[in-house]
């Protein structure tokens, strides 16, 4: 490298260094790194330790910016800075120089070349495993010169074309493509038995030569020369230049040049298609794809930009495609019509091997004319649009290409950011990314973004990307051609009519995803839409995502489609707008109600029946807690929606539906916010039995987060709600009310007013023949009664609780007798009954999901199984409960670590 710290001698560091010079992206693996340094070693301990060992002398020696880690992902890696290494300088300039006129590319590649000071790569490294890689950077090197002799000859240098070839053929005689140079340069002036001994001497030492060195030699026995060509057929290399770096993207590539591999072999055509959303990054991975598969392609390479979805450009006409590509392809054809260029280009490769790459493709029409019919040609095709049609009809080996993951897409931000500049931005930075949503377009956007203006300007470009409106305004750089507005607009122009409204109208819907019957129910908002299909065209256009079962949106098109798409069905029907809001909001409270009464079989929420609304009913609460686990996000998105929208009935009912799942899974905070929202609109929109019931819930959530002064409150206010109806369901509110307060009374340490209100409780459920109320009110008294030590008393209310709720389908009441009786058998020293019952208890809480409980029992349990020696079970109880309280947001987890490294 050059610089002041440099990577010198004949050391394992410098072999290190040199190898991941010459890997691809300088990476490769750790198990390479091991196999091409220490080939002879067999102890792998020894060498794992030994590659650690020359990771972490490089990174001392040219630091973290270029050695950016210690390799233990299973990757070794080097950022070297551009134009530091001799070996990178000389493939960039040689790659540079591929598509200029021959007089620059001359120049270009004399320059590349220029890098070589020494004859042999890689001096004085004696590892054999490096000699492919020593191998393979003498022949680019080679290949370097030939494309250098093809340039003189082509802007007319003769004399200097006579000089180098005379000079590289006396060094690489053996090389067909340098001795067609030599013919070239020296076979006209030669006498003809001089040049046919020589050609015979050549095919004597180095066999038959290939069909370019053959016509060169059939040319300079008979034909004349051509005016301004050379007399080797070029090779056609329409390949542009490499563009930015795929970072992330290595696993794909690596997967796709073994696939092309595999067919190429196997002497068949080779089909590759990346789809994927707009600004995803297929072009980029289509022509890195194409670099590293070119050197097996020995007849060249063709591009077409096909201009399927570029902004302000009709799709190019495939007969206009094959005229260019014929045109590269002599004997030239005379045909006219598409099916005739068509069928001449599929003879004109089925002898040839060749790589094409079709880009920006729009559907199946345009691509099917352009491909080889048989032959070991390969076709790497780009597309918004999956092709299914194609892939249907020929076998194509499709990949979607997915948005990078975090640390990839940091990198992208961050490539010309500073080291040193980083951390102070770390925040700012994680956050641009998620407003990207690690869409690569709009990641590059950011960082050009970036290159402008001083690093502190991402805090600005946060917070108006934070702003939905404004988003996509802040992605938008038409003086550096970048725009993600553009690049989705140029998606949503070929939708019809019907599939612009659909995805505006799953744009309302607040995401994050949806299940495919709430897809169906919002597209009833609008008349005779044959939703399904029109669905099924989204995604296809790869604007809508199926992810297992369930359809996404990326919040880049969310926002798009909010703010950029105007069906023509809201300017004929205003109306659509309000039934699309209706639908997603009924839906999602029918299906939540659906869960929760699974959940809580005791409770009637005042919500009606579904009406226009499909609804799944789990069949258990198992099932109930999967399916919410999977939707709860996107409930508490529509009552974020329901309140923006100011939409009454969701923003008190959607809260209620959910608060059985929030208690299971300790959402208790979020269930507090939604909830005195809800207590809110409920005082003026519900009857008063129905916003007791909203109290009750947001004094439960209290009574959980241990702010039971605040509970006692709200119950006080759910007491006097219930009395105001005297019904038989208001009386029935009211001993909830009632016993809720009693509860809490005694957390705060008010046992006799406690009992008072339990005792009321307990009467109003026997009246209403409520055996599950009935059990939980005698179980409340059971253990007031155990807090003053009268154990036989709690044992004697517990049991009746017992058997009252046994005879229900109450399993979590049956749970919480079970505790508080093997609280108290504890307290009796009757351990043997207390585990019995802490293990009948956990099993319940934990078939029920319900973790908080499950959490208190089995800290419980693990108690009492340690004060009777049964170590090892406490183990495994205490190792649940550390389980549940990673899932519960790390509550008090340190308590249980240090519990567990006490018994272990």
């Amino acid at each position: 490298m050059t610089g002041s710290e440099r990577a010198l001698g004949t050391t394992k560091v410098a072999a290190l260094f040199a190898l991941l010079v010459t890997s691809p992206d300088c990476r490769c693996s750790r198990e390479e790194v091991a196999r091409v340094l220490w080939e002879s070693e067999t102890d792998q301990e020894s060498v794992r330790g030994r590659v650690d060992w020359a990771v972490r002398e490089l990174r001392k020696l040219l630091g973290k910016e270029v050695v950016p880690h210690g390799g233990k992902s299973g990757f070794c890696t080097l950022r070297v800075p551009a134009g530091s290494v001799d070996y990178l300088r000389f493939l960039e300039g040689w790659r540079r120089a591929a598509r200029l006129p021959p007089q620059e590319r001359l120049e270009q590649i004399r320059a590349a070349l220029a890098e070589w000071t020494d004859d042999e790569p890689l001096q004085g490294l004696h590892e054999s495993g490096l000699q492919v890689r020593r191998e393979k950077i003498q022949a680019e090197r080679i290949d370097a010169v030939c494309d250098l002799l093809d340039a003189a000859w082509k802007a007319g240098e003769q004399k200097w074309l006579r000089e180098e070839s005379e000079k590289w053929y006396s060094r690489s005689p053996e090389h067909p493509r340098i001795f067609g140079y030599y013919l070239i340069a020296h076979g006209r002036s030669m006498p003809p038995r001089k040049r046919e001994r020589l050609v015979s001497q050549w095919t004597r030492l180095c066999g038959e030569s290939d069909a370019d060195l053959m016509r060169a030699i059939e040319e300079l026995r008979g034909s004349s020369p051509r005016s301004g060509g050379t007399v080797l057929r070029p090779i056609p290399d329409q390949l542009p230049p490499d563009p930015r770096r795929p970072i992330g993207r290595e696993h794909l590539l690596r997967t796709l040049v073994d696939v092309v591999r595999v067919e190429q072999d196997a002497g068949r055509v080779a089909l590759v298609l990346l789809r994927g959303m707009a600004g995803v990054g297929k072009s980029t991975v289509a022509l890195h794809l194409a670099r590293l598969l070119r050197e097996r392609f020995p007849d060249g390479a063709l591009y077409a930009e096909l201009n399927g979805f570029t902004d302000g450009e009709r799709p190019a006409e495939p007969e206009h495609i094959l005229d260019v590509f014929l045109a590269e392809l002599p004997p030239h054809s005379s045909v006219t019509g598409l099916p005739g260029k068509s069928a001449a280009l599929r003879s004109a490769l089925a002898h040839r091997s060749m790589l094409l790459v079709l880009d920006d493709a729009f559907d199946t029409k345009q691509v099917l004319p352009l491909l080889p019919g048989v032959g070991t040609s390969a076709v790497i095709i780009t597309s918004r649009a999956d092709l299914s049609s194609l892939r249907a009809q020929k076998k194509v080996h499709s990949r979607r290409v997915e948005v990078l993951g975090d640390e990839d897409a940091l990198a992208v931000v961050q490539e010309k950011v500073a080291e040193r500049e980083r951390s102070k931005y770390t925040q700012a930075f994680a956050e641009v990314i998620g407003l990207c949503g690690n869409l690569p377009l709009a990641l590059i956007v950011v960082a050009r973004y970036l290159e402008d203006r001083p690093l502190r300007a991402i805090l600005s470009l946060v917070q108006e990307m934070k702003q939905e409106r404004t988003k996509l305004d802040a992605l938008h750089l038409p003086e550096h051609e970048l725009s993600v507005r553009v690049a989705l607009n140029s998606s949503v122009r070929a939708l019809s009519e019907e599939a612009r409204l659909l995805l505006w109208q799953l744009a309302v819907h607040p995401g994050p995803s949806l299940t495919w019957d709430a897809v169906m129910d919002i597209g009833a908002a609008s008349e005779g839409m044959r939703t399904d299909r029109v669905l099924g065209e989204l995604v296809s256009a790869n604007l809508v995502e199926l992810q297992s079962d369930r359809y996404r949106l990326h919040d880049l098109v969310r926002a798009f489609a909010r703010h950029h798409v105007r069906p023509v069905a809201l300017d004929d029907d205003p109306a659509v707008e309000q039934r699309t809001l209706r639908q997603i909001l009924e839906h999602q409270l029918q299906n939540v109600r659906a869960c929760d009464r699974v959940l809580d079989r005791q409770r009637t929420l005042p919500i009606g029946e579904p009406d226009e609304v499909t609804v799944t009913e789990p069949a258990d609460p198992e099932e109930a807690m999967r399916l919410l686990d999977k939707e709860y996000e996107a409930i508490r998105r529509c009552t974020a929606l329901a309140v923006t929208r100011r939409i009454e009935r969701y923003m008190w009912l959607l809260p209620m539906a959910l608060i059985t799942y929030q208690w299971r899974r300790h959402r208790l905070a979020e269930a507090s916010t939604d909830l005195l929202r809800a207590a809110e609109v409920a005082e003026t929109a519900a009857a008063p039995v129905d916003c007791a019931m909203v109290y009750r819930m947001l004094a439960g959530t209290q009574w959980r987060l241990g702010k039971f002064d605040l509970a006692s409150v709200q119950l006080r206010r759910a007491v006097l709600l219930s009395r105001q109806d005297d019904s038989e369901t208001g009386r029935l509110s009211l001993a909830r009310s009632l016993y809720t307060l009693g509860i809490t009374l005694r957390k705060q340490g008010e046992g006799a007013v406690a009992e008072e209100h339990l005792r009321q409780a307990l009467e109003l459920y026997r009246e209403a023949t409520d055996p599950v109320g009935e059990a939980a009110a005698l179980n409340g008294i059971g253990a007031l009664h155990y807090d003053r030590g009268e154990y036989a008393d709690a044992l004697h209310w517990c049991a009746d609780a017992l058997s009252v709720v046994e005879r229900t389908a109450d399993h979590s009441g049956r749970a919480d007798v079970l505790f508080t009786l093997a609280k108290v058998h504890l307290a009796r020293h009757e351990r043997d009954e207390a585990i019995a019952l802490c293990r009948q208890a956990c099993d319940i809480y934990r078939q029920q999901e319900y973790w908080p409980d499950e959490d208190k029992a089995r800290r419980l349990f693990a108690d009492v199984l340690v004060s009777v020696g049964r170590t090892q079970e406490a183990v495994e109880e205490l190792e649940r409960v550390l389980v549940l309280r990673e899932r519960m947001e790390g509550m008090d987890i340190q308590e249980v670590r240090a519990l567990l490294e006490g018994l272990r």
